[in-house]
């Protein structure tokens, strides 16, 4: 990871929020290079009008990923380098993939965020907040078990866990208590990752400290002996959990290598989660640029999904584009024919065209940007090239990794061209009006391609009963699948039909407003690989 010994350019953080017309009044200073912004600000900017909203997705990616955090900065950059008011609105990484199989996520070659090594790691503490918040809640519900249960929790039913900002597969189950009396009730729990929490999607889907405060209140926290659900207003700890998270509620700003602005704040997993960066960053990036770029995790099956069926009614505005960020070697990895390279593409080619006839789907205007390596043939590249436009797709050629906003140039130009010549009536996927069943078999059968939903007995009651509850019943649904595929197994690449999708568990989460349904073989508390990113960070 570069961090700030290896930038020689970066600018002073002020300079950058001027670049935003942010003065000084709003910022809370992090050192010279990370600032946060103040919620003040808002009755300044709300009144003005929103710029273009750019949505960066990719295809379901290999294991190394696709470039999708690098593209998202060079394309910013590169419309900076145009003359265009421009703001970056990405996630903050977790040090869990940090350390562990992907590394940093602050981009990389000349299109990084900077400083990288403080993003990356403690970033301004928001998320050892967001952990040291959900584990206070955690010590509250023990704490008042141990004196006398007045709640009647039930001790089977206790449904918020712990959780820590690192892989670690030997915390996901574990059993508290143990020892003396006085060390509390034994019972089994475990640990969760801390992007995974609850209290980090409220985060990032709260408009103001008002609205966070009145999210963690409707927290369920588990269930009583009758079956009815207790909730964080309960416990009375609500307060104290507000006050943790009074800083980290505000925006980071941070810089590109280039010297754009960059909003950096929240960041759920698109696996687990619903993989968006805050509500709050995003407005402000609207209203303080021309155009925002922002970016959702893994493919478009998992974070722009969850983008355009949870954030975006609450934000309040849809993408103006979406741009499918993809590679040669990913499109080679849904292949079933290894014959020859061509062979490969033409196989593999059927996983981005689902994603890009998902997008339109929703009746959005598409991109497609091909982050280019140098092992990559011309003639591979105008296959890919012929295929969009045979799709009638715009493509553009990107190489941000190596020569930054240059590189990325042609696709901003593509970009600005296709909003300006495309207009669209977004169309949505489900209607809050629709079941929980229906919700969940729309999701598998037009963004999956599944023919149908197989549902544990687990999974079968607790939805019947989120679909008894007026309040539950109208929540968009937040899918935790593998990143891999379309399916719920990671081993079925490519475009797969006439499959099934095994639904064995869901959770109700009321403060963040969703209900989260685990879809086949899903870990909240990720491993480290065989050789962690650790071992080789000096």
């Amino acid at each position: 990871m570069n961090g700030i010994k290896n930038v020689d350019n970066i600018k002073n953080i002020q300079q950058i929020a001027k670049k935003l017309s942010v003065n000084s009044d709003y910022l809370e200073l992090y050192g010279k290079y990370k600032a946060k912004i103040l919620a003040d600000i808002w009755d300044t900017i709300k009144e003005s009008n929103n710029g273009k909203l750019i949505l960066v997705t990719s295809i379901n990616p290999t294991i190394a990923g696709e470039g999708k955090t690098t593209t998202s900065i060079g394309l910013a950059d590169a419309l900076a380098f145009l003359g265009y008011k421009t703001c970056l609105a990405l996630r903050e990484p977790s040090m869990g993939p940090c350390f562990g199989m992907k590394g940093g996520a602050t981009g990389g070659g000349k299109s990084q965020i900077v400083p990288a090594e403080d993003i990356n790691l403690h970033f301004n503490g928001d998320l050892h907040a967001i952990t040291s918040a959900h584990n206070l809640l955690s010590a509250i519900i023990d704490n008042h078990i141990y004196y006398g249960n007045k709640l009647n929790f039930d001790l089977k039913r206790i449904t918020w866990r712990r959780v820590l900002d690192l892989n670690d597969r030997s915390l996901r189950n574990v059993v508290i208590g143990l020892g003396k009396t006085t060390n509390g009730i034994v019972r089994e729990s475990g640990f969760d990752i801390t992007v995974s929490s609850e209290i980090m999607a409220i985060l990032c889907l709260s408009h103001d400290l008002q609205d966070l405060s009145q999210r963690i209140d409707k927290i369920i926290v588990g269930y009583d002996t009758d079956g009815n659900a207790i909730r964080c207003n309960q416990l009375k700890v609500t307060g104290a959990i507000v006050t943790l998270l009074k800083s980290a509620i505000h925006p980071n700003l941070v810089q590109t290598l280039e010297g754009t602005p960059a909003l950096v704040h929240g960041g759920p997993f698109a696996n687990i989660a619903h993989g968006c960066n805050s509500i709050i960053a995003t407005k402000y990036a609207l209203k303080l640029a021309d155009y925002t770029v922002t970016e959702a995790g893994f493919g478009a099956d998992l974070g722009a999904e969850k983008f355009l069926n949870i954030k975006c009614p609450i934000l309040g505005k849809y993408p103006d584009i979406t741009v499918i960020v993809v590679t040669i070697r990913a499109i080679k990895l849904h292949s079933a024919s290894k014959k020859n390279a061509i062979e490969e593409l033409s196989s593999g080619f059927a996983n981005l065209k689902k994603h890009i006839a998902n997008m339109k789907r929703y009746n959005l205007p598409v991109v497609v940007a091909l982050n280019v390596f140098a092992s990559d043939s011309k003639e591979e590249i105008e296959y890919v090239k012929h295929r969009c436009e045979e799709m009638g797709v715009n493509f553009a050629e990107t190489n941000a990794w190596g020569i930054g906003a240059k590189g990325a140039v042609d696709l901003a130009k593509i970009v600005i061209k296709t909003m300006q010549s495309e207009s669209y009536n977004f169309n949505p996927l489900y209607s809050r009006d629709d079941s929980v069943f229906e919700k969940i078999y729309k999701l598998a059968n037009e963004i999956y391609g599944a023919s149908g939903v197989l549902y544990s007995q687990k999974a079968k009651k607790i939805l019947q009963d989120a679909e008894k509850n007026a309040g539950v019943r109208h929540y968009p649904v937040c899918m935790a699948k593998t990143q891999y595929s379309f399916s719920d197994d990671k081993n079925l690449l490519g475009a797969p039909e006439n499959f099934e999708i095994k639904i064995n568990d869901a959770k109700i989460m009321d403060g963040a407003g969703f209900i989260v349904i685990y879809a086949g073989d899903i870990n909240t508390m990720p491993g480290l690989p065989l050789q962690p990113a650790a071992e080789s960070f000096m």
